[in-house]
C-alpha cells in the first residue's frame, strides 16, 4: 500500500500520539464524489488497484531488506491475503510489505500520479465517464480511491516495517479522514490491511467465486502470491501463485495473461498492439517483457511524464520508472529483469553502470527491430501504431542519429501523391522521376493546408512527389539528416527549385519565360521592398499562382 505521492490534505500536521481528523482538499472531495457516482459501472477495478498497491508494498520491502535484512527477520514470505467476512459485510486486503508511518498516511494514502487529482477531474469532465473512467483511473493512478465505489467506509491498519508504532486511517469518503494510534496487538506485524465496509449495492463481492475471477482476470500476473480466505477462521486458499510472468517461457503464457499484465503495467484497458517477450543471453543476461500500446496514452506529450518501465534485479524491484528506453520510445511499456546488475548500490548508480547502459542499448535495438518486422509483416496493424505514436518515434530522427536509418525504414509520411500518410521513404525513392536527385519536402502546421501551397505547383506539374511534414519535430530532424538511400532532403520552400531538368507531365502548363518588362517589374519590386526581401526573380515553382515567398537555402522558413 505504500507509494510516493503528493499531499492529499490542505493542512499537513506534525505526527502525534493522538487521534486527529482532517479534511480532504476540495479536489479530493470532488474526486471521491465522482468515484461513488460517475464511474460506478466499473466497480470491480477496486480489486486490481488494491492488489497492485499491496504488491508494490511487498516489492519495496524486498528492496529495502537488501540493505536492512532485519526488516524481514521473521522470514515470512511475501504474500497478499483477501479475507471475506460475510457477517460483517467486509472485505480485507492484507499484505506483509513495507507498511506506512503516520506521516505516510497524512501525506498521501493511495496514489496521486503525475498530474494529480485536478488533471484527472479535468480529463474526466471532458470524457464520457461511463466509457472512459476505468481507463483514466489506471492512467492517473487514483487506485486507492476506487475503494469508495463499493464501500461506505474504509479502514486502513498499518505498521511500518522496523517500527514499534501502528496506525489506523479511516474515512467514509465524505470529506474527512481520521488517523489514530493502533495498539500493536491489534496491528499487523508489518504491512497494511485495508478493510472495506461494503455498501448494499456491492454485496456480490462477498462471493468467493466472484473475487477469484476478478483476481485471476486482473491480477493473476503480479509477482506476489495471493491467498483467499472465504470466511473468518477458514483455511487460506491460493488463487494466484505470484510467479513472475516474464520468468515463464512464452509457451506457458496465454494471450489473455499477457493482456491482463499489460493492463496492470500500463494502467490502460486496451489490447496491446504488439507483445515482445525474450531472454537475452551472452555477455549480459536479462529477460524483457515489452508492450506497444493499442491506443495513445492521454499524457504522451507531457514533458514531465515518466515511463512505466520496471527494472528488476533477480526479481527484486529496483525502479518503477527506470530509464530503460530513449524518450522517443516513451510509449512502450516494459519490464526488464537482470541477473547481472548489483543489488547493493543505489538506483542512481545502477542506471549509470556499464551493464545497465548495455541493457538499455540492447532493449532499444530490439524494439526498433520488432517494429520493423511488424511494419513488413502486418502493415495494417503497424499503420495503427504509427497513427498513435509516429510523431513521437520521429523525435528519434533528431535525438538518436545512431538509429536514424532504422527509424527511416519504419517511418510513414503524408505526401502529395499519398495523402493517407502511409508512404515509406523506400517507396518514395523507388518512384523518383527521371533526373530527380533529391527527396523534396515542405514543413508546416497541417498536411491538408500544405498540399494547397503554391510552392508545390511546379513540382506537381512535373509529377515530383513532395513529403508534407506537419509534426513539430519534422523541422528539426529534416535539417540534420543527411538524406536517405543516397538522396538528400531538400525543402521546396528554400533556395532554388532545381526542377527544370525534370520533364513536365502530360497536360501540365510550363512556366512562362520572364520578358524584359517582367524583369523591369522585378527590379521595381526589389527597390520598393528593399531589405525586406533578398531577391525577386522568376521561378519554375509556379504554374498558376502569381507569386510565392521562398526562404534562402538552408535558412528558416
Amino acid at each position: 500500500m505504500s507509494r510516493e505521492v503528493r499531499p492529499l490534505t490542505a493542512d499537513v500536521q506534525t505526527p502525534t500520539s493522538e487521534a486527529a481528523t482532517q479534511s480532504f482538499e476540495a479536489d479530493v472531495s470532488r474526486l471521491l464524489q465522482l468515484m461513488v457516482h460517475s464511474v460506478y459501472s466499473d466497480r470491480e477495478i477496486f480489486v486490481r488497484e488494491l492488489v497492485s498497491n499491496a504488491a508494490d508494498a511487498c516489492e519495496k520491502l524486498r528492496y529495502e531488506s537488501i540493505a536492512k535484512p532485519e526488516l524481514i527477520e521473521d522470514g515470512a514470505p511475501f504474500a497478499i491475503e483477501i479475507t471475506i467476512n460475510p457477517d460483517a459485510k467486509t472485505l480485507t486486503f492484507s499484505d506483509n510489505g513495507i507498511g506506512m508511518t503516520r506521516e505516510d498516511l497524512t501525506q498521501g494514502l493511495g496514489t496521486i500520479a503525475r498530474s494529480g487529482t485536478k488533471a484527472f477531474l479535468d480529463k474526466l469532465a471532458a470524457e464520457d465517464a461511463s466509457k472512459e473512467a476505468s481507463a483514466l483511473i489506471g492512467q492517473f493512478g487514483i487506485g486507492f480511491y476506487s475503494s469508495f465505489m463499493v464501500a461506505d467506509e474504509v479502514t486502513v491498519d498499518t505498521r511500518r516495517a522496523g517500527t514499534n508504532e501502528a496506525w489506523r486511517w479511516s474515512s467514509d469518503g465524505k470529506g474527512s479522514f481520521t488517523i489514530a494510534p493502533l495498539p500493536l496487538e491489534s496491528a499487523p506485524k508489518r504491512g497494511t490491511s485495508v478493510t472495506l465496509h461494503l455498501n448494499d449495492a456491492s454485496q456480490e463481492f462477498l462471493q468467493p467465486r466472484t473475487l477469484e475471477r476478478i483476481v485471476r482476470d486482473h491480477s493473476g500476473a503480479v509477482a506476489v502470491p495471493i491467498d483467499l480466505i472465504e470466511k473468518l477462521g477458514a483455511e487460506k486458499r491460493r488463487i494466484a501463485d505470484g510467479a513472475a510472468i516474464w520468468a515463464k517461457s512464452k509457451s506457458e503464457v496465454t494471450p489473455e495473461e499477457y493482456t491482463e499484465f499489460y493492463r496492470g503495467l500500463s494502467g490502460q484497458f486496451d489490447e496491446p498492439a504488439l507483445t515482445l517477450h525474450w531472454r537475452a543471453e551472452g555477455r549480459h543476461e536479462y529477460t524483457v517483457l515489452a508492450f506497444i500500446p493499442g491506443s495513445r496514452p492521454f499524457d504522451l506529450f507531457d514533458p514531465s511524464r515518466k515511463g512505466r518501465n520496471k527494472l528488476y534485479v533477480r526479481r527484486v524491484l529496483i525502479s518503477e520508472d527506470a530509464d530503460l528506453l530513449p524518450g522517443w520510445l516513451r510509449f512502450v511499456r516494459l519490464v526488464v529483469d537482470s541477473a547481472d546488475l548489483p543489488l547493493n548500490v543505489s538506483r542512481e548508480l545502477i542506471q549509470k553502470s556499464e551493464v545497465f547502459v548495455a541493457i538499455k542499448k540492447g532493449v532499444t535495438n530490439r524494439v526498433v527491430q520488432e517494429l520493423g518486422k511488424l511494419a513488413e509483416a502486418e502493415p495494417e496493424k503497424f499503420a495503427k501504431v504509427w497513427e498513435h505514436f509516429g510523431s513521437v518515434i520521429k523525435e528519434g530522427l533528431y535525438e538518436d542519429p545512431e538509429r536514424r536509418d532504422g527509424i527511416f525504414k519504419i517511418a510513414r509520411f503524408t505526401t502529395t501523391a499519398n495523402p493517407a500518410g502511409d508512404r515509406t521513404l523506400a517507396q518514395y525513392v523507388a518512384s523518383l522521376r527521371e533526373n530527380q536527385t533529391a527527396i523534396y519536402y515542405l514543413t508546416g502546421d497541417e498536411a491538408k493546408r500544405l498540399a494547397t501551397s503554391p510552392q508545390l505547383e511546379g513540382f506537381k506539374a512535373r509529377g515530383v512527389e513532395v513529403l508534407l511534414l506537419s509534426d513539430p519535430v519534422d523541422a528539426f530532424w529534416v535539417s540534420t539528416a543527411a538524406g536517405f538511400d543516397g538522396k538528400p532532403f531538400k525543402s521546396v520552400s528554400q533556395g532554388a527549385a532545381d526542377v527544370k531538368s525534370i520533364a513536365l507531365v502530360e497536360g501540365a502548363n510550363a512556366p512562362a519565360e520572364a520578358s524584359g518588362e517582367v524583369a523591369t517589374l522585378f527590379a521595381f519590386f526589389k527597390q520598393t521592398l528593399g531589405d525586406e526581401v533578398a531577391e525577386v526573380r522568376a521561378s519554375d515553382r509556379l504554374t498558376d499562382s502569381v507569386a510565392c515567398l521562398i526562404a534562402p537555402e538552408f535558412g528558416p522558413d
